[in-house]
């Protein structure tokens, strides 16, 4: 007696299947730029790919799930995309690495009465009201904020970050001119006043090298004043980066700004204050923002760890020390001790998730 035939599908075909010159050309051609195939598209996605290496004579085809377990494995996200900022500076080694040795020497230098403050503005700062009431979240449902808002204006926040004790000297206003920049150093300068020296690390935004700070730290250092050397912006920061002074500013590279470490406390404020801030005016605003900081300072402020150390950042990772091969537990390393890994495995990642009982 014959057997019905079966009119299950065949499963996909495992990556084993294919052979590593195979595999190897996925991935290849998923790390490189669709406009070198004559594809249309900006990006790469599953459905060009398998169509790409369909019409490649010299290789069989592959369904996208087999596509997608490759890349998977590799760790490879084509569909990704994020921004960078690339740096021209000649001087960016040098530059990155006097930061650098200053957050690594800062506890150090805290206590022989030198202190490292990492300044900068937080401009356009929008204070919105929603033109309706947000739903707070409530179980199965998420937050709900209306698109429609009403503006009450702009503030900008002139920030110094403490590196050693992570406190932030403040002032806010409606401007950041080069006058509201002077009248910030001379605060920060009020508040650490038993202090004999200070490292000011700032962008090179022209505020920052103006002639009112050439001129307050003149006045700070208890030097002679001379406004016609120093007219052009290379004088102003030669002058304000003299060693020998009490106030010594180091300017970040062009395009490096993020070795300013006060970035990341605006990262903070972003995500905990004005992400998904609801003001009703510009005062309920200011009061607020201000107590937020003060909190900050009352409760949350740290110094932060500081791990680039200047050298140029490159991904040597092996293969198999990637983030996917660390989340599967394959990785040779990590965070736990050898045998405490070998002793507990990792967990899976996929948990069953248990409803919430109706009758509560």
């Amino acid at each position: 007696m014959a057997w019905p035939a079966c009119k299950t599908r065949p499963a996909p075909a495992a990556l084993e299947a294919f052979p590593p010159a195979e595999r190897l050309h996925v991935i290849n051609l998923a790390s490189s730029r669709t406009e070198e195939h004559q594809q249309a598209d900006t990006s790469w996605t599953l459905d060009n790919l398998a169509f790409e290496i369909l019409r490649d004579t010299h290789h069989r085809d592959m369904s996208r799930s087999t596509i997608g377990r490759i890349l998977a494995e590799a760790d490879l996200k084509p569909h990704r995309s994020v921004y960078w900022l690339n740096s021209h500076d000649p001087d960016f080694a040098a530059k990155a690495q006097d930061i650098c040795q200053l957050y690594l020497a800062a506890p150090r230098l805290y206590e022989e009465g030198r202190l490292v403050l990492s300044s900068d503005e937080k401009t356009g700062m929008q204070i919105l009201q929603r033109k309706y009431p947000t739903r707070p979240a409530c179980p199965g449902h998420s937050e709900k904020r209306e698109f429609e808002y009403i503006r009450h204006g702009t503030r900008a926040l002139l920030a110094t970050f403490c590196v050693p004790t992570g406190e932030v000297v403040w002032d806010l206003g409606p401007t950041r001119t080069s006058a509201d920049w002077v009248k910030h150093l001379d605060h920060v300068a009020q508040r650490f006043r038993s202090l004999k020296r200070f490292d000011w690390v700032v962008d090179n935004l022209n505020t920052h090298w103006s002639l009112d700070v050439c001129r307050w730290v003149a006045e700070r250092c208890w030097l002679p004043f001379d406004a016609k050397s120093l007219q052009t912006g290379r004088q102003r920061r030669a002058f304000l980066s003299d060693p020998s002074h009490a106030q010594v500013f180091h300017f970040t590279p062009i395009h490096g700004s993020w070795l300013n470490q006060v970035e990341l406390f605006f990262s903070v404020l972003s995500r905990r204050f004005l992400r998904r801030g609801d003001f009703s005016s510009a005062a309920a605003f200011e009061e607020r923002l201000t107590r937020w900081l003060e909190n900050y300072n009352r409760q949350h402020a740290h110094p932060y760890r500081w791990t680039y150390t200047g050298e140029p950042l490159v991904r040597a990772t092996p293969f198999s020390q990637t983030r996917k091969q660390r989340c599967r537990g394959r990785a040779g390393f990590g965070s736990h001790p050898l045998w405490e890994r070998l002793i507990y495995p990792p967990r899976p990642y996929c948990r069953r998730v248990e409803p919430l009982a109706t009758d509560l």
